[in-house]
């Protein structure tokens, strides 16, 4: 699923008039039917809508949910923000509709006209979508802050206003929905943490907008879907061998970090190598074969790894999980990168490492994946522009990501809620699976075994990012059925990831 700008929704919309053809104010009542059919789905029909429209086709789109409801016999009270301009085109045919209906339309020309809410009240926010382009102020700004001093429940139509789409609104006056309405595609801001708290839930709501602009029109971000990952995985053959799937090389693990070093190669596993070697220092030998048998072990060093050799006979190598901060791994990282001629896999402490020795970047073997959370981005990178405020710092995150991918030609897996994926390419990608119960000790550890496992079956780098973190994720999704997410832990993903698997056969049957 492609992730269109502003700009390129505009442009969707024209296309779809044009080619399909179809008429404005006919597309307009397609989605303002698409959200009424939501609402009354959702047996929000006994309750009191009050609907508050701007004057363009955000406010179009309100006036005809509200005729509609009201053709179901809903209580509805509309509310215009009046600044003396005449409405859009199709604001003003749906206004016309609308006055045969229901005399209970008012204009909001101060903040002297803002109606009483009561908490029964569905509010309905139609006032900007996608339109804006500046923050909001005056009257705007005081109308959107009131109605979020309400208790009631809030909707928003295509975006809470005050939001833009695709570029940070920090500082912005926002609609705090507990449902957003939004069509067709994700829009860039909801997959971002520092607007979790304005768009509640997301539905997406398809109103027929022509597939020929999706498939011809480019577009920098991209969601990580089902069809997406059909299109990637490679179902094995009948005749194959453990030789067919590769063999992997996993460097993990020190004293008393070895549990990162058994999750790790645990899912490197059932991600589906055909061998796998694990690289522990001594004080690990007995740990892993008892609990990973499956591995085979090659000892360095007593409490932590030395050295790496015969590296680079390994068809994928992925470092990192639990190996610690020792002065000797800055020289271990250098050797694997000069012996290691193929993309590999960088989590953890190799991280940072790296983030201590900079200079290491410059030698990350080409088209290798690094795999930082948040805060170890930021010690590789440096802080955002907006490190002042935590949580608005992801649009200057996802940015620089894709500048780094670029300058050090290697795949950035960002981890987080709607994990993202950086290419050298310039193209990014956010992955639809997942759940708060991943925030959980180990549970990057999962991923490296993953990811090091899909590389040695012959997957591309940005196949085996793209099904990894789907897979991941899917895999956590499974385990959050079975138990609160609370009590997840990073085992219980790995002991999903088989069933994972099992939903991609159903969907490639």
């Amino acid at each position: 699923m492609k992730i269109f700008s502003a700009s390129q929704i505009k442009k969707w919309d024209a296309f779809t008039i044009a080619h399909e053809p179809v008429a404005s104010i006919d597309l307009m009542e397609r989605a303002a039917t698409a959200c009424c059919k939501w609402l009354i789905g959702k047996n929000f029909g006994t309750f009191h809508f009050r609907i508050f429209c701007g004057k363009g086709n955000n406010g179009g789109d309100g006036l005809a949910i509200a005729r509609l409801l009201i053709e179901h016999q809903c209580l509805v009270t509309v509310y215009i923000l009046e600044f003396g301009n005449i409405g859009t085109d199709d604001f003003q045919t749906n206004l016309e509709r609308l006055h045969p209906l229901t005399t209970d339309i008012h204009f909001i020309q101060s903040t002297e006209f803002f109606p009483a809410i009561n908490e029964a009240d569905i509010i309905i926010d139609a006032l900007f979508g996608t339109g804006i382009n500046k923050p909001l102020e005056g009257t705007s700004k005081a109308l959107v802050e009131y109605i979020n001093q309400s208790i009631s429940k809030i909707i928003s139509i295509d975006l809470p206003s005050g939001l833009f789409a695709d570029i940070s609104s920090k500082s912005n006056s926002i609609i705090k929905a507990n449902h957003t309405l939004s069509f067709q595609n994700y829009k860039l801001a909801f997959l971002l943490a520092e607007n979790e708290n304005y768009c509640g839930e997301i539905h997406l709501l398809h109103i027929g907008l022509h597939k020929n602009f999706e498939a011809d029109e480019e577009a920098i971000f991209e969601g990580i879907d089902i069809e997406l990952i059909k299109n990637i995985y490679k179902p094995r053959t009948k005749f194959a061998h453990k030789g067919t799937y590769g063999h992997a090389a996993l460097l993990c693990g020190s004293y008393g970090m070895m549990g990162a070093a058994v999750l790790s190669a645990e899912a490197c596993l059932r991600s589906g190598a055909g061998k796998l070697t694990v690289y522990i220092p001594t004080c690990g030998y007995h740990i892993l074969q008892t609990t990973v048998p499956e591995a085979m072990c090659t000892v360095t060093g007593d409490e932590y790894l030395l050295s790496s050799p015969e590296i680079e006979k390994y068809d994928a190598v992925g470092i990192g999980p639990g190996i610690g901060l020792h002065p000797t791994h800055t020289t271990l990282l250098k050797d694997i990168f000069m012996n290691v001629n193929k993309p590999m896999v960088i989590d953890a402490d190799a991280l940072n490492i790296m983030a201590q020795h900079k200079k290491l970047l410059k030698s990350i073997p080409p088209l290798s994946i690094i795999t930082p959370h948040p805060k170890e981005f930021e010690r590789l990178f440096g802080k955002s522009e907006n490190a002042c405020l935590p949580d608005r710092q992801d649009f200057e995150r996802i940015e620089l990501a894709l500048q780094k991918s670029k300058e050090l030609n290697i795949y950035i897996i960002l981890k987080g809620h709607h994990t993202f994926i950086s290419t050298p390419e310039g193209k990014g990608f956010f992955n639809s699976t997942g759940n708060p119960g991943m925030a959980t000790a180990g549970s990057g550890d999962v991923l490296t075994g993953i990811l090091t496992g899909l590389l040695a079956q012959g997957y591309t780098p940005i196949e085996a990012s793209l099904l990894s973190v789907y897979l991941h994720g899917s895999a956590g999704d499974l385990a959050a059925s079975k138990m609160a997410i609370e009590a997840m832990i990073a085992g219980d993903i790995v002991s999903c990831i088989g069933d994972a698997f099992k939903q991609l056969y159903s969907t490639n049957v």
